[in-house]
């Protein structure tokens, strides 16, 4: 489950709906691809702007349409109740893991964030990924937090927002991390930039929100890292670096709904509102770069 390519596709939807068709479309690419998982409903799955119903039909879509690859799903919410009640229907629908964030309104304790997962995995009949995502929860977990919560049943992995860019210290990184926590327990990276780096420094997988999309191009990248060819892992991820720069300077959700739009894979537009699609001059830009991913 958390090894290799977890490939984390893209929600479709607007004020008009979850466009399903389109969604089923991009499950099948990755089924097609051979992925080791699917991470539905990620942060670009677009978890956080549904409601409960409409998070258990994308789920029920995507386990019907993984064709038995394993399906994760996120369970995350701002309320414990609601974190439970999400944990449920993910059972129910058949899920293979859950991925979790301590996303909240007030900022949480460290003993908040350890009793939000202590709650969680109690109830759990599958394995649960914990989500270290800063940059949306805005909690920074300490090795010693995971470690304490990598002790608990059912936890299976750490999902990770990066690592260093210098190969060495990136290795340094993950070594100390996993002097922290049990053996079983995995460690994924996030992240796309990273993604490599991360793989090479001893991460069991990488959980991609560009792989939800183009999984062929890293599932390559996942597999020459994993056996052994980090150089040319490494010089597959460079030239994809003006997709991580816009990743960086518009998020990579509205970077993967422009480049599926651009692809033809699903209709404009494909964000739910506040949220806005990339401006004119960063989507023909996106255009140009597009041909660099193999399909």
């Amino acid at each position: 489950m958390f090894h290799g390519l977890s490939a984390f596709p893209l929600t479709p939807v607007n004020e008009t709906g979850i466009d399903e068709k389109a969604f089923v479309t991009l499950i099948q690419r990755l089924v097609a691809a051979g992925v080791d998982s699917i991470g539905a409903l990620g942060s670009t799955g677009n978890y956080a702007y549904l409601n409960r119903e409409e998070r258990l039909r994308v789920l029920q879509l995507a386990v019907h349409s993984a064709e038995g690859i394993p399906v994760m799903t996120s369970i995350s919410a701002i309320r414990t109740l609601e974190v439970l009640r999400l944990a449920e229907d993910a059972q129910r629908a058949g899920a293979s893991a859950v991925l979790l964030a301590p996303i909240s309104y007030q900022a949480l304790t460290n003993g908040e964030v350890f009793s939000l997962y202590e709650q969680v995995t109690s109830s759990l009949s599958i394995p649960l990924c914990v989500y270290d995502n800063p940059g949306t929860s805005h909690f920074h977990f300490s090795d010693e937090l995971h470690g304490r919560i990598s002790e608990l049943p059912n936890v299976g992995a750490i999902k990770i927002p990066g690592v260093p860019t210098d190969p060495e210290a990136a290795k340094t990184r993950i070594k100390k991390l996993r002097g922290s926590i049990p053996p079983h327990v995995t460690i994924g990276i996030s992240g796309d930039s990273f993604a490599v780096t991360g793989l090479n420094a001893g991460c069991e997988a990488w959980f991609s929100v560009l792989g939800g999309l183009f999984p062929k191009a890293c599932l390559n990248m996942t597999r020459l890292a994993q056996d052994g060819f980090a150089d040319e892992a490494e010089r597959l991820s460079a030239l994809l670096e003006p997709i991580w720069t816009l990743f960086h300077q518009y998020g990579s959700l509205r970077v993967v709904s422009a480049a599926a739009e651009i692809s033809g894979l699903i209709s404009s537009p494909s964000l739910p509102l506040p949220l806005q699609p990339l401006n004119p001059s960063a989507r023909e830009y996106l255009k140009l770069i597009l041909n660099n991913l193999q399909e």
